[in-house]
């Protein structure tokens, strides 16, 4: 397993000091993110743009495992339907170009809509699943689904009853297990359920109970690294761990993405040394 950053806490982050920072700490991958708002905005990646930033990548030796960018499936207006999916298949092509040696990215998303509309608009989620997954795996590119509290896939089970209706080998999980972690699902519940469909991950830390949750920087919580990457580790997964910052930790008046970087690799990394599993390449 190889430890990453994703720049969804650094939204106004020039790319070249993110880049350069999270490469001085020690982090061996980065995923960019790409929603409105954020420095590496789609709409702004130009063709110059999008080949400077893979050499800034290589020049500081960041693998991309994944690329953020999260657009709801499940808007019921059309238009606004139709728009989502654009973005995302522009996404799909962005990740072409940034493919590395291996393959390209995966285009992190989640579904959107609520829980209690998991039963009545299935159906549509795996339509629209099945659309999206059609024009990234022909351009050899995986879309990583991220279950998310509060979401229609709110549940490991939801998860894995998606792909196996959606039934494409691209279709796979962006594992982000703090959202099960406030919902009450144990680290084996969640990784037995996950790691084998992952194909990326987060990790964050929390305290409290959905919907009475925080989201914190990794090293504030409560949360058993340690305890969770020997279980990914058991259970197969070889990917990255991914660090993520959410949006209630970047509300804060005093929020310093860069030292929230700092603090997080210092926390991840003496996990990984913990739990005895070996970064090096």
């Amino acid at each position: 397993m190889k430890l990453g950053y994703s720049t969804w806490g650094m939204p106004t982050v020039p790319v070249d000091s993110a880049l350069a920072h999270l490469a001085a700490l020690g982090f061996d991958g980065v995923e960019l993110t790409v929603i409105p708002g954020y420095s590496t905005e789609l709409s702004i990646l130009t063709k110059s743009e999008r080949r400077r930033i893979l050499k800034l990548l290589k020049k500081h030796g960041l693998d991309l495992p994944a690329i953020a960018g999260h657009t709801s499936l499940m808007e019921e207006d059309a238009k606004s339907h139709a728009a989502n999916l654009k973005r995302l298949k522009q996404t799909i092509d962005l990740a072409v170009d940034w493919a590395g040696p291996d393959a390209p990215p995966a285009i992190d998303t989640t579904a959107g809509s609520k829980p209690e509309e998991w039963g009545s608009r299935r159906a549509q989620l795996v339509e629209r699943t099945q659309e999206l997954a059609d024009y990234a795996q022909a351009k050899g590119v995986t879309i990583a689904m991220e279950p998310h509290v509060g979401s229609i896939i709110d549940t490991p089970q939801k998860m894995v009853e998606l792909i196996e209706l959606v039934g494409l080998p691209n279709v796979k999980v962006n594992f982000d297990i703090s959202h099960f972690n406030v919902m009450g699902f144990s680290i084996e519940e969640s990784v037995s359920a996950l790691a084998p469909h992952a194909v990326h991950t987060h990790v964050k830390d929390e305290t409290g109970r959905a919907p009475n949750h925080q989201f914190l920087i990794p090293g504030e919580g409560v949360f058993d690294y340690v305890t969770y990457l020997k279980s990914m580790q058991r259970h197969g997964y070889t990917g990255y761990i991914s660090a993520e910052v959410s949006v209630m930790v970047q509300r804060r008046p005093n929020y310093d993405p860069l030292q929230a970087a700092t603090q997080t690799y210092a926390t991840l990394a003496a996990a990984f040394e913990s739990a005895g599993i070996d970064r090096s390449r």
